[in-house]
Protein backbone atom coordinates (compact mmCIF):
# COMPACT_ATOMS: atom_id res chain seq x y z
CA UNK A 1 0.00 0.00 0.00
CA UNK A 2 3.09 2.52 0.93
CA UNK A 3 4.39 1.60 -2.37
CA UNK A 4 1.43 2.69 -4.08
CA UNK A 5 0.78 5.50 -2.18
CA UNK A 6 4.09 6.17 -3.53
CA UNK A 7 4.07 5.86 -7.29
CA UNK A 8 1.03 7.62 -7.12
CA UNK A 9 2.40 10.66 -5.49
CA UNK A 10 5.43 10.78 -8.07
CA UNK A 11 2.75 10.42 -11.12
CA UNK A 12 0.58 13.25 -9.68
CA UNK A 13 3.39 15.59 -8.91
CA UNK A 14 5.37 14.87 -12.40
CA UNK A 15 1.33 15.83 -13.82
CA UNK A 16 1.54 19.10 -12.35
CA UNK A 17 5.11 19.69 -13.52
CA UNK A 18 4.22 18.64 -17.24
CA UNK A 19 0.70 21.28 -16.36
CA UNK A 20 3.05 24.34 -16.26
CA UNK A 21 3.54 24.76 -20.33
CA UNK A 22 0.05 25.15 -20.27
CA UNK A 23 -0.74 28.85 -20.25
CA UNK A 24 -3.00 31.24 -19.40
CA UNK A 25 -6.59 30.38 -18.24
CA UNK A 26 -5.47 27.21 -16.44
CA UNK A 27 -3.17 28.86 -14.14
CA UNK A 28 -5.61 29.33 -11.39
CA UNK A 29 -7.53 25.54 -11.81
CA UNK A 30 -3.20 24.38 -11.71
CA UNK A 31 -2.55 25.88 -8.37
CA UNK A 32 -5.61 24.91 -6.69
CA UNK A 33 -4.38 21.32 -8.08
CA UNK A 34 -1.11 21.99 -6.68
CA UNK A 35 -2.15 22.62 -2.96
CA UNK A 36 -4.45 19.31 -3.32
CA UNK A 37 -1.33 16.97 -4.65
CA UNK A 38 1.07 19.01 -1.73
CA UNK A 39 -1.30 18.19 1.11
CA UNK A 40 -1.77 14.64 0.18
CA UNK A 41 1.66 14.27 -0.60
CA UNK A 42 2.93 15.75 2.22
CA UNK A 43 0.28 14.40 5.07
CA UNK A 44 1.32 12.46 7.89
CA UNK A 45 1.09 8.45 7.09
CA UNK A 46 0.02 7.55 10.49
CA UNK A 47 -1.54 8.71 13.69
CA UNK A 48 -0.23 11.65 16.56
CA UNK A 49 2.56 10.16 18.45
CA UNK A 50 1.00 9.60 22.14
CA UNK A 51 2.29 11.31 25.17
CA UNK A 52 1.51 15.33 23.99
CA UNK A 53 0.38 17.98 26.13
CA UNK A 54 -1.94 20.95 23.83
CA UNK A 55 -1.14 24.22 25.29
CA UNK A 56 -2.41 27.51 23.96
CA UNK A 57 -0.48 30.35 24.02
CA UNK A 58 -3.03 33.04 22.26
CA UNK A 59 -6.95 33.62 22.40
CA UNK A 60 -7.34 32.54 18.37
CA UNK A 61 -8.11 28.59 18.30
CA UNK A 62 -5.20 28.31 15.67
CA UNK A 63 -2.50 29.52 18.84
CA UNK A 64 -2.14 26.34 19.79
CA UNK A 65 0.91 23.72 20.33
CA UNK A 66 1.70 20.25 21.31
CA UNK A 67 4.74 19.54 23.62
CA UNK A 68 6.52 16.21 24.04
CA UNK A 69 8.65 15.56 26.80
CA UNK A 70 12.01 14.14 26.17
CA UNK A 71 11.46 9.75 27.41
CA UNK A 72 14.28 10.01 29.61
CA UNK A 73 14.41 13.37 30.95
CA UNK A 74 17.93 13.94 33.17
CA UNK A 75 17.03 17.91 33.95
CA UNK A 76 15.99 20.18 31.93
CA UNK A 77 15.91 19.64 28.40
CA UNK A 78 16.78 21.48 25.35
CA UNK A 79 13.99 22.37 22.85
CA UNK A 80 13.01 21.91 19.36
CA UNK A 81 10.02 23.71 18.45
CA UNK A 82 8.65 23.25 14.54
CA UNK A 83 6.66 25.33 12.49
CA UNK A 84 4.46 23.73 9.86
CA UNK A 85 4.19 24.39 6.05
CA UNK A 86 1.54 25.46 4.00
CA UNK A 87 1.90 28.45 1.82
CA UNK A 88 0.90 30.73 4.78
CA UNK A 89 -2.84 29.44 4.28
CA UNK A 90 -3.52 26.14 5.21
CA UNK A 91 -1.66 23.04 6.72
CA UNK A 92 -1.37 22.40 10.87
CA UNK A 93 0.51 20.24 13.82
CA UNK A 94 -1.49 17.78 12.88
CA UNK A 95 -1.25 17.22 9.67
CA UNK A 96 1.97 18.31 8.15
CA UNK A 97 4.52 17.81 11.42
CA UNK A 98 5.65 14.60 10.38
CA UNK A 99 5.17 11.67 11.88
CA UNK A 100 8.73 10.63 13.14
CA UNK A 101 9.84 14.23 14.49
CA UNK A 102 7.36 13.80 17.35
CA UNK A 103 9.07 10.34 18.51
CA UNK A 104 12.53 10.69 17.70
CA UNK A 105 13.49 14.52 18.86
CA UNK A 106 12.68 13.29 22.34
CA UNK A 107 14.25 9.74 22.23
CA UNK A 108 17.59 12.20 21.74
CA UNK A 109 16.52 13.70 25.23
CA UNK A 110 15.05 17.40 23.50
CA UNK A 111 11.64 18.30 24.22
CA UNK A 112 9.79 19.20 20.53
CA UNK A 113 6.89 21.09 20.28
CA UNK A 114 4.72 21.57 17.18
CA UNK A 115 3.11 24.55 16.61
CA UNK A 116 -0.43 25.83 14.59
CA UNK A 117 -0.84 29.37 13.93
CA UNK A 118 -3.37 31.72 12.61
CA UNK A 119 -3.10 31.69 8.71
CA UNK A 120 -3.59 33.74 5.64
CA UNK A 121 -6.41 35.48 4.75
CA UNK A 122 -7.96 36.05 8.07
CA UNK A 123 -4.39 36.87 9.66
CA UNK A 124 -0.90 38.15 7.79
CA UNK A 125 2.48 37.07 7.53
CA UNK A 126 2.87 39.28 10.02
CA UNK A 127 0.98 37.82 12.92
CA UNK A 128 2.28 34.41 11.32
CA UNK A 129 5.81 35.53 13.17
CA UNK A 130 4.59 36.87 15.74
CA UNK A 131 2.59 33.87 16.76
CA UNK A 132 6.18 32.11 16.47
CA UNK A 133 7.58 34.58 18.91
CA UNK A 134 4.71 34.13 21.33
CA UNK A 135 4.31 30.15 21.28
CA UNK A 136 7.90 30.30 22.09
CA UNK A 137 7.30 33.02 25.21
CA UNK A 138 4.82 30.92 26.54
CA UNK A 139 6.89 27.43 26.87
CA UNK A 140 10.12 29.98 28.28
CA UNK A 141 7.46 31.01 30.85
CA UNK A 142 6.28 27.40 31.85
CA UNK A 143 10.21 26.03 31.36
CA UNK A 144 10.49 25.31 34.62
CA UNK A 145 7.26 22.90 34.52
CA UNK A 146 7.67 21.59 31.55
CA UNK A 147 10.96 20.74 32.07
CA UNK A 148 12.57 22.84 29.21
CA UNK A 149 15.88 24.79 28.94
CA UNK A 150 15.07 28.10 28.50
CA UNK A 151 18.41 28.62 27.43
CA UNK A 152 18.75 25.71 24.63
CA UNK A 153 15.75 26.38 21.84
CA UNK A 154 16.13 26.33 17.98
CA UNK A 155 13.17 26.76 15.37
CA UNK A 156 12.70 24.37 12.80
CA UNK A 157 9.92 25.21 10.09
CA UNK A 158 9.45 23.44 6.78
CA UNK A 159 8.67 25.28 3.66
CA UNK A 160 6.26 28.40 4.37
CA UNK A 161 7.67 27.90 8.10
CA UNK A 162 10.83 27.72 7.40
CA UNK A 163 10.55 31.34 5.71
CA UNK A 164 8.68 32.10 9.35
CA UNK A 165 11.45 30.81 11.39
CA UNK A 166 13.88 32.56 8.94
CA UNK A 167 11.92 35.57 9.48
CA UNK A 168 12.22 35.51 13.21
CA UNK A 169 15.67 34.50 13.24
CA UNK A 170 16.40 37.53 11.37
CA UNK A 171 14.00 40.29 12.28
CA UNK A 172 14.76 40.58 16.00
CA UNK A 173 10.95 42.60 16.53
CA UNK A 174 8.98 39.67 16.30
CA UNK A 175 10.85 38.41 19.18
CA UNK A 176 10.86 41.72 21.19
CA UNK A 177 7.32 41.98 20.57
CA UNK A 178 6.97 38.67 22.66
CA UNK A 179 9.51 39.99 25.41
CA UNK A 180 12.24 38.00 23.89
CA UNK A 181 15.59 38.49 22.15
CA UNK A 182 17.69 36.42 19.64
CA UNK A 183 20.21 35.44 22.94
CA UNK A 184 16.80 33.28 23.82
CA UNK A 185 17.06 31.56 20.20
CA UNK A 186 20.15 29.22 20.30
CA UNK A 187 19.85 28.77 16.34
CA UNK A 188 17.11 28.41 13.52
CA UNK A 189 16.58 24.80 10.98
CA UNK A 190 14.60 26.62 7.86
CA UNK A 191 14.06 23.27 5.75
CA UNK A 192 13.35 23.59 1.78
CA UNK A 193 11.52 27.06 2.01
CA UNK A 194 11.75 29.46 -1.12
CA UNK A 195 10.46 32.77 -0.25
CA UNK A 196 13.02 34.13 1.55
CA UNK A 197 13.70 36.86 -0.45
CA UNK A 198 10.35 37.36 -1.49
CA UNK A 199 10.70 40.18 -4.83
CA UNK A 200 13.15 37.64 -6.18
CA UNK A 201 10.45 34.45 -5.68
CA UNK A 202 7.72 36.98 -7.14
CA UNK A 203 10.32 37.76 -10.29
CA UNK A 204 11.56 33.89 -10.86
CA UNK A 205 9.82 31.49 -8.89
CA UNK A 206 7.30 29.05 -10.07
CA UNK A 207 4.57 30.33 -11.97
CA UNK A 208 1.88 27.81 -9.77
CA UNK A 209 2.75 28.98 -6.71
CA UNK A 210 2.68 33.16 -7.46
CA UNK A 211 -1.07 33.42 -6.65
CA UNK A 212 0.13 31.90 -3.22
CA UNK A 213 2.90 34.37 -2.88
CA UNK A 214 0.57 37.23 -3.76
CA UNK A 215 -1.90 36.60 -1.16
CA UNK A 216 0.69 36.49 1.34
CA UNK A 217 2.79 38.73 0.80
CA UNK A 218 0.86 41.67 -1.24
CA UNK A 219 1.85 44.02 -3.82
CA UNK A 220 4.07 46.78 -1.83
CA UNK A 221 7.54 46.42 -2.77
CA UNK A 222 8.55 47.61 0.82
CA UNK A 223 6.26 44.85 2.97
CA UNK A 224 8.02 42.35 0.44
CA UNK A 225 11.44 43.62 1.52
CA UNK A 226 10.69 43.85 4.99
CA UNK A 227 9.08 39.86 5.23
CA UNK A 228 12.41 38.71 3.29
CA UNK A 229 14.75 37.44 5.38
CA UNK A 230 17.42 37.43 3.12
CA UNK A 231 16.87 41.26 3.22
CA UNK A 232 16.57 41.44 7.04
CA UNK A 233 19.86 39.47 7.47
CA UNK A 234 22.10 42.52 8.54
CA UNK A 235 23.28 41.69 12.02
CA UNK A 236 22.34 41.16 14.54
CA UNK A 237 20.56 37.63 13.56
CA UNK A 238 20.33 34.43 15.51
CA UNK A 239 23.71 32.94 16.33
CA UNK A 240 23.68 29.63 13.77
CA UNK A 241 21.44 28.58 11.29
CA UNK A 242 21.60 24.93 9.38
CA UNK A 243 19.86 25.51 5.99
CA UNK A 244 18.42 22.05 4.63
CA UNK A 245 16.77 21.63 0.92
CA UNK A 246 16.38 19.39 -1.49
CA UNK A 247 17.05 19.72 -5.24
CA UNK A 248 14.33 22.38 -6.34
CA UNK A 249 15.92 25.11 -8.36
CA UNK A 250 14.45 28.01 -6.77
CA UNK A 251 14.66 26.67 -3.38
CA UNK A 252 18.58 25.92 -3.73
CA UNK A 253 19.09 29.33 -5.44
CA UNK A 254 16.96 30.78 -2.34
CA UNK A 255 18.43 28.88 0.42
CA UNK A 256 22.34 29.64 -1.08
CA UNK A 257 21.68 33.10 -1.23
CA UNK A 258 20.08 33.70 2.41
CA UNK A 259 23.34 31.46 3.72
CA UNK A 260 25.51 33.79 2.02
CA UNK A 261 23.61 37.22 3.83
CA UNK A 262 23.53 35.34 7.34
CA UNK A 263 27.43 35.05 7.14
CA UNK A 264 27.85 38.26 5.97
CA UNK A 265 25.82 39.42 9.19
CA UNK A 266 28.25 37.20 11.71
CA UNK A 267 25.84 33.89 11.90
CA UNK A 268 27.37 30.47 11.56
CA UNK A 269 25.74 29.02 9.13
CA UNK A 270 25.71 25.22 7.55
CA UNK A 271 24.02 23.85 4.19
CA UNK A 272 22.32 20.13 4.12
CA UNK A 273 22.03 19.88 0.36
CA UNK A 274 20.03 16.61 -0.20
CA UNK A 275 18.32 14.28 -3.18
CA UNK A 276 14.46 14.91 -4.08
CA UNK A 277 12.95 17.12 -6.44
CA UNK A 278 9.94 18.68 -7.38
CA UNK A 279 6.75 18.23 -4.80
CA UNK A 280 7.95 14.69 -3.87
CA UNK A 281 11.37 15.61 -2.69
CA UNK A 282 9.86 18.78 -0.68
CA UNK A 283 7.67 16.46 0.46
CA UNK A 284 9.88 13.92 1.66
CA UNK A 285 12.44 15.83 3.43
CA UNK A 286 9.22 17.14 5.88
CA UNK A 287 7.78 13.78 6.29
CA UNK A 288 10.77 11.75 6.94
CA UNK A 289 12.63 14.18 9.28
CA UNK A 290 13.37 12.27 11.72
CA UNK A 291 13.53 8.72 10.82
CA UNK A 292 16.86 7.02 11.73
CA UNK A 293 17.28 5.71 8.19
CA UNK A 294 17.27 9.00 6.14
CA UNK A 295 20.09 11.01 5.80
CA UNK A 296 19.28 14.52 6.82
CA UNK A 297 18.07 13.23 10.36
CA UNK A 298 22.04 12.43 10.93
CA UNK A 299 22.70 15.81 9.56
CA UNK A 300 20.38 17.31 11.61
CA UNK A 301 20.94 15.51 15.20
CA UNK A 302 25.02 16.16 14.80
CA UNK A 303 24.14 19.88 14.44
CA UNK A 304 21.76 20.16 17.18
CA UNK A 305 24.71 18.15 19.68
CA UNK A 306 26.92 20.89 18.38
CA UNK A 307 24.80 24.06 18.87
CA UNK A 308 22.86 22.29 22.57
Amino acid sequence: MRKQRLITGAALAAFVAASLIVPGPFAEARERLRDRIAQRMGADEGPKAPGSETIFYGRDPLQSLDLWRPTDARGPAPLVVFVHGGGWKRGSKDNATGQYKPVHYPGEGYAFASIDYRLVPASTVEQQAEDVAMAVKMLIKDADRLGIDRRRIVLMGHSAGAHLVALVGTDENYLKSAGLSFADIAGVIPIDGAAYDVPAQLKDGPPIMQKTYRQAFGSDAARQATLSPTLQASAPNAPAFLLLYVQRPDGVRQAKALGAALEKGGSKVEHGSFPGEGLQGHAEINRRLGDPSYAPTATVDAWLKRVF
